[in-house]
This record gives C-alpha cells, structure tokens and sequence, in this order.
C-alpha cells in the first residue's frame, strides 16, 4: 500500500482570539468590517504567519460576522492557505453548508483587503456569497508587496456581478496601502521573506 498523507489542517492562529475579544458579534457599517480586516492583516504579518492579508465573511444586511480568516501559508506550509480561502471554509463550517448563498441563509458578503487573486477569485466565485468588498484593486498590492497575483482580467467585478455577486470597492483604500507599506519596509529589512512559488522564475 502506498503511504501518502491523508488529510491536511489550516486553523486560525492563536492570537486571532484576543484580537477579536473587544469585537462585537455584529459590524452593521461595512467600513468597521474593514476595519477589523486591516487590524488582523496588520497583526498576520507581524506574527509570522503569512502575508499582510485578512478576510472576513458577514451576514450582509445584519453584519454579524460569520467567520474571519488570515493568510496562513507559512505557519500551514499549504500555499492555498490564504485569508479568503480559510475565512469561506469557516463560514461553510460554521453554517454547514457549502453554498453561502443557499435556501434558509442570510445572504453573505466577504470583506477582504484587496481584490482577490486569481486563486481567491474563484474560491470567492463558487463559495455562494452574495457579495464582496475590498479595499481595493489595481497594481499597488503585487508593486509594494512583490507578491505575484496571477493572472485576473480588467472585467474582474463584471465577472461577479453577472453570477449576482455585488461588488463593492475601495473602502478604507488608503488603510490597506499603509499595512502593504509596512510590510515592504519589513521585506527590505531582511525580515520577512515573500514566499512566491517557483522562486521569482519567468
């Protein structure tokens, strides 16, 4: 027979808890989700655990927040690991279903601090959330970060919002920059290491 691993664990860190001590079930305004988005990005990096990244899922019209999820790849060693990833299969846990979208649900948005990647991007697309927030989009994260992205089209949102996905971007833009900005500066300090696969290969 052959020995091959059987399953595989993605958890949130620790520290995640106490970072959610002082937080209220329920964020109705959008721009405290965000908030508390930056704040566990900001705290991610600075752990160890991954990049400066952080998602959440909400109940979209009540904002009771569903699950959170930060970028976990280094401390996981599983480079699917990222914040909307693990926040959307938290979310699916805890509702125990699959579709977040699906009969009996509140409808769900996922809030995350910058467009998703292309592997986000259709994890985002198949999880049933009926909407989506970022802080932002455009060349800034992969320039400041040097993470590679992959390859998502300009038509991103248009896709989404065909599939009755509502997008809605740039809410608390300026914050999100500031938590790549710090992140950077930690890259060039020879403290953190960017983890792109294939070793910055063409």
């Amino acid at each position: 027979m052959i020995d091959i691993a059987r399953e595989y664990r993605v958890a949130l860190p620790a520290w995640v808890d106490d970072e959610l001590a002082d937080v209220p079930a329920a964020l109705p305004a959008r721009e405290d989700r965000m908030r508390l988005v930056h704040r566990l990005a900001d705290r991610n990096w600075r752990a160890g655990d991954g990049g400066p990244f952080a998602a959440l899922v909400a109940e979209r019209e009540s904002g009771r927040i569903v699950s959170v999820g930060v970028n976990v790849v280094l401390a996981s060693g599983i480079s699917s690991a990222h914040a909307e990833v693990v926040a959307l299969g938290l979310a699916q846990t805890a509702t125990g279903a699959w579709d977040l979208g699906g009969e009996g649900l509140a409808p769900h948005e996922l809030v995350v601090n910058w467009r998703p990647c292309v592997q986000c991007y259709g994890a985002t697309m198949w999880s049933g959330v009926r909407g989506l927030v970022v802080a932002g989009e455009g060349p800034e994260l992969e320039e400041i970060t040097t993470f590679d992205e992959g390859p998502v089209g300009e038509d991103w949102a248009g896709q989404f919002e065909r599939r009755g996905i509502e997008v809605v971007t740039d809410v608390l833009r300026d914050e999100a920059l500031a938590v790549f900005r710090a992140y950077r500066e930690a890259i060039d300090e020879g403290e953190v290491a960017v983890y792109n696969a294939r070793g910055g290969a063409e």
